[in-house]
């Protein structure tokens, strides 16, 4: 009868936290349907470019599977190439034909090439016919997965523990009575909210910095740009994260209800963060990675880690990184107002 009563007084408290029922039961289903959209997209199609390739030897090459453009010179196909819009150009050297590829993703590389095998013409179809050699524009034959794919986790890793640590650390003011101390005293909402950011931002600059150092230095993740840009990506990444980390903490009553925030806030953006190929993926699905800010983090980072970009080719994504955090502390600002009864 005892365990019945302690069964019966747990059930009525699930019953009670409608969040709790909502995260056992949809957030399975939400990221589940997710990695079926994912790993069940098209296959990628390789954009490819003919500079000045003769009649002859264009005539032979098989263009089923890929977005083939003609161009007439390589620099117009070089300038496609540095824009990623082109994965690889296949030009003609005295009698050599050479294939430059993009080469910053191992993925779309290794599509390329074996378009690239199956698609060109092969003896006798053109006698005398020298082998391909080929270039890269970013990377090496040798770039490996983790660095494609380092600057992304570099990112998410950041995000995810600056957004944990911030969430709970202001729920813990709030439920500890300290948030209420300040808000009796003559401080602004503004103010509050300013003097929280700034604080944890102090400890979230020391964090990524070590993170970032560790990451590149230790690990010998590529680093093709300058570290300093990718120490300032991370720093308005970490600040969004921090922002929104705070926001989020407000419709929480204890650590567990900001534990639940993770499967709907923070595993979404890791599918549409660049960890998969998104032009695989649906049209209808695939906008989502636009109004998630680790989608322009994660952007910037491999640019000018794996790319070599600098401050110009990133300015967009830096500009919505920061759009993101000052979004995050006006509606925070707001939320203080209507619903903590300030």
């Amino acid at each position: 009868m005892r365990v019945m009563a302690l069964v019966k007084r747990i059930l009525r408290q699930l019953v009670r936290d409608k969040r709790t029922i909502g995260l056992l039961i949809f957030a399975p289903i939400l990221v589940l349907t997710m990695l079926y959209f994912v790993f069940n997209g098209d296959e990628y199609t390789p954009k490819i470019g003919l500079v000045d390739i003769p009649e002859m030897l264009s005539d032979h090459i098989d263009t089923e599977g890929a977005q083939v453009t003609t161009f007439n010179t390589e620099a117009e196909a070089k300038k496609k190439l540095a824009a990623q819009e082109l994965d690889a150009y296949l030009k003609i050297e005295g009698n050599s034909p050479s294939i430059v590829v993009e080469g910053s993703d191992p993925s779309v590389t290794g599509a390329t090439m074996k378009w690239l095998q199956n698609a060109l013409p092969k003896p006798p179809q053109v006698a005398d016919m020298p082998e391909l050699t080929v270039d890269y524009l970013h990377g090496s034959s040798d770039m490996g997965q983790f660095d494609y794919f380092g600057p992304v986790l570099l990112g998410f890793f950041v995000f995810f523990f600056v957004f944990l640590i911030a969430g709970v650390s202001f729920l813990r003011e709030r439920t500890t009575g300290t948030l209420e101390r300040l808000l009796a005293s003559p401080l602004r909402k503004w103010e509050i909210v300013a003097g929280y950011v700034v604080g944890f931002g102090l400890f979230t600059t020391i964090q990524s910095t070590i993170i970032t150092a560790y990451a590149i230095y230790v690990l010998g993740m590529v680093m093709e740009g300058a570290f300093i840009y990718v120490l300032l990506i991370i720093l308005i990444l970490a600040m969004t994260a921090l922002t929104l980390g705070i926001l989020l903490s407000s419709f929480a009553h204890n650590e567990l209800q900001m534990m639940q925030f993770i499967p709907i806030v923070v595993v979404p953006q890791v599918f549409f963060s660049g960890l998969f190929n998104l032009e695989t993926i649906a049209e209808w699905l695939s906008w989502i990675g636009y109004l998630t800010p680790l989608y322009y983090a994660a952007e910037a980072l491999r640019n000018v880690m794996v790319r070599g970009a600098g401050i110009g080719d990133i300015i967009t994504n830096l500009l919505i990184l920061v759009g993101f955090c000052l979004l995050f502390i006006a509606i925070n600002i707001t939320v203080l107002r209507k619903y903590r009864k300030i």
